[in-house]
C-alpha cells in the first residue's frame, strides 16, 4: 500500500492542517480544505474530488468503508494519534476514524451547466459559513445546476460550510466572484447564446408574489445579505424581484430559508408542467 506518514505529535505538518479550519488564506494558498465526516467524505469521492491525504486513527482498527477508501485513492496516508484526530474533527470526545484532505476546485463559472432547465443561485456578500452551506444543501435539494457566491462573503469551504451543507458541496457546483460584474457577463454570455435566461431577485418589498411569479423557465435566483439583503448592483441588474409573503411577528426570513422556499417554489412549478 506504500508508504505511510505517521504524526503522534503536534509538528508542522499537524499544524498545516489545523491551520485548514480557521484560516482561509492558508486554504487559499494551500488549495486544499479538511473534511469531517463520513457523508461528506464518501461524496467528495463519488463525485471524484481530489483527495489529497487521508488521516486516520492510528489506536483503533479501520472499518471496511475507511481501508476500502485507503486502498483505492492515490492519497497520502496518514497514521495519526486519536487524540489529535480529535482536535482535528472538532470532536475530541468522539474521535471520527477518518478525515480527507480535499484540493480545492476552480472559481470557473464554466463548472455551473447551464440548459433549458437551469436553475442556479446566487447567494450575495454572505456572511455566515452555515447559511452557505444550508443554502448549497437546498440547491442539491430541488434540483438546481449550482451556486455562486459574491462580494466579500464567508467562504464555502469553511468547515461549517462543509458540515451545513451535509456533502452537498461536493455534488454542487459552487463558485466564487468577487462582484456582480463577472456574473452578469456569464449571464449575457448565456443569452447571447440563446438562453433565455431569467435573473430573479428576493426581497420583502419585492413586486410580485413569489407562486405568481412563472419559475419554469431558466432561473438565476438572487438571494440578499443576511442583514441588508440586496446590494444596488444586484437589484439593479434583476428582471424582477419577487417577495415571499410571510404573517406572525416575524419582520423576515433566514437567507438561507428564504432560498429553500424559492427553491422548492421553483421545483413545485417545474413538476407541475
Amino acid at each position: 500500500m506504500g508508504e505511510i506518514l505517521r504524526v503522534m505529535k503536534r509538528n508542522a505538518r499537524f499544524q498545516q492542517w489545523q491551520a485548514l479550519l480557521s484560516n482561509r488564506n492558508k486554504r487559499q494558498r494551500a488549495g486544499e480544505f479538511l473534511v469531517q465526516g463520513v457523508r461528506p467524505i464518501q461524496l467528495a469521492d463519488e463525485h471524484g474530488w481530489p483527495i489529497h491525504a487521508l488521516l486516520y486513527d492510528a489506536d483503533r482498527p479501520l472499518s471496511g468503508w475507511a481501508a476500502d477508501l485507503l486502498d483505492r485513492r492515490r492519497a497520502e496516508r496518514v497514521a495519526m494519534s486519536g487524540e489529535l484526530l480529535g482536535e482535528l474533527s472538532g470532536k475530541a470526545e468522539e474521535v471520527p476514524e477518518l478525515l480527507a484532505v480535499v484540493g480545492l476546485p476552480a472559481d470557473d463559472l464554466s463548472r455551473i451547466p447551464a440548459g433549458p432547465s437551469f436553475l442556479g443561485v446566487v447567494f450575495d456578500r454572505p456572511t455566515s459559513p452555515g447559511n452557505i452551506g444550508t443554502l448549497i444543501r437546498s440547491v442539491d435539494a430541488f434540483g438546481g445546476a449550482g451556486v455562486i457566491v459574491t462580494g466579500h462573503a464567508a467562504d464555502p469551504y469553511d468547515p461549517k460550510s462543509v458540515r451545513a451543507s451535509t456533502g452537498s458541496l461536493f455534488a454542487v457546483p459552487v463558485v466564487r466572484e468577487g462582484s456582480p460584474a463577472g456574473v452578469l457577463a456569464w449571464v449575457r454570455r448565456l443569452r447571447a447564446d440563446g438562453l433565455p435566461l431569467t435573473v430573479v431577485g428576493t426581497d420583502e418589498k419585492g413586486d410580485v408574489d413569489l407562486a405568481d411569479h412563472d419559475l419554469t423557465g431558466p432561473s438565476l435566483l438572487v438571494i440578499g445579505n443576511e442583514t441588508n439583503g440586496l446590494s444596488t448592483a444586484w437589484r439593479e441588474a434583476c428582471d424582477t424581484m419577487a417577495r415571499i409573503p410571510i404573517t406572525g411577528s416575524a419582520s423576515s426570513l433566514n437567507a438561507a430559508n428564504a432560498a429553500t422556499v424559492v427553491l422548492y417554489e421553483a421545483a413545485r412549478q417545474r413538476s407541475a408542467r
